[in-house]
């Protein structure tokens, strides 16, 4: 395959009670059907609410198995729960290994590894880095072989949480620690991609758009296919939207667009919580 193209989709939360994020979600079911890529990867927060919820992720898995495309996924906070952190408030809730399985049970693998047009993908299961679950080291350990078959070719990571804002060693604070990967894994995660051409570093969990450069690895965070956090409640680092990237990836290249599907609209946090009937 000399061409391998790939839509990145994210932050879904699906369920339900949710009509407008349900209607997003459909727009990009519309405009993936048209496009017909080779792979659609949902980054994470599949579903609205997996921990509360199982319902939600069987719902969310159903819709995901209309499209006429081979998806794969990764799990998000909504999914199975959110990290610790060395500072910040408790996870509500915590990941938990229970969380984990009925996500594998309902959507499929949570991490995964393949190789097209030339190029490495690593899916990874952000969620478990600093939980002390058993599957956070046995994920370390398959990594470090997953690295070791690179051989030279370019690499793309994606995963549900940034890695860093803007650098490697930026300083959690109470407000963001549970916004990227948490330390001290991510600089362990860090340094083991220091030995390979680490060229794409795909995420989403924030709901903003954007794609910046640090060295020689291109960072994209999507935006959220279902909706925005307005300003009040969350600062503004880059494009508040919905939509989603498509990416083109040849033997030694890498294209990105950046889009919306027709029809999609930006719904606000305000419309879920109301929806919710309280606080997110």
């Amino acid at each position: 395959m000399s061409e391998f193209r790939l839509t990145q989709i994210s932050d879904t939360h699906l369920g339900r009670r949710f009509p407008g994020l349900i209607a997003n979600f459909h727009r990009v079911c519309e405009h993936i059907d048209a496009d017909r890529p080779d792979l659609v990867i949902n980054t994470g927060d599949v579903s609205f609410d997996g921990p509360t919820s199982r319902d939600d992720v069987v719902f969310a898995k159903g819709l995901h198995d209309a499209l006429p495309v081979t998806c794969r996924y990764l799990p998000g906070n909504h999914d199975i729960g959110d990290n610790p952190t060395a500072i910040g408030p408790a996870p509500k809730p915590p990941v938990s290994e229970a969380y984990r399985q009925q996500f594998r049970d309902i959507i499929g693998e949570d991490h995964w590894s393949f190789e097209a047009a030339g190029w490495c993908f690593i899916g990874l299961n952000t969620l478990v880095m600093n939980s002390g679950l058993a599957f956070e080291a046995a994920q370390f350990d398959w990594l470090t072989q997953e690295i070791a078959r690179t051989n030279g070719r370019p690499v793309a990571l994606f995963l549900h949480k940034p890695v860093f804002l803007n650098l490697p060693d930026d300083p959690e604070t109470p407000e963001t620690s549970i916004r990227y990967v948490p330390q001290p894994a991510r600089a362990r995660l860090i340094e083991m991609f220091a030995r390979v051409d680490l060229r794409l570093i795909a995420s989403g969990h924030v709901h903003q758009r954007r794609d910046f450069t640090f060295r020689h690895t291109r960072h994209v965070w999507a935006p959220s296919v279902g909706f925005k956090i307005n300003d009040q409640r969350q600062d503004r680092i880059a494009i508040k939207e919905t939509g989603l990237v498509e990416y083109r990836f040849r033997g030694d290249s890498l294209e990105v667009r950046h889009l919306r599907a027709a029809g999609q609209i930006d719904i606000d946090i305000e419309e879920v919580l109301l929806q919710m009937g309280g606080e997110h």
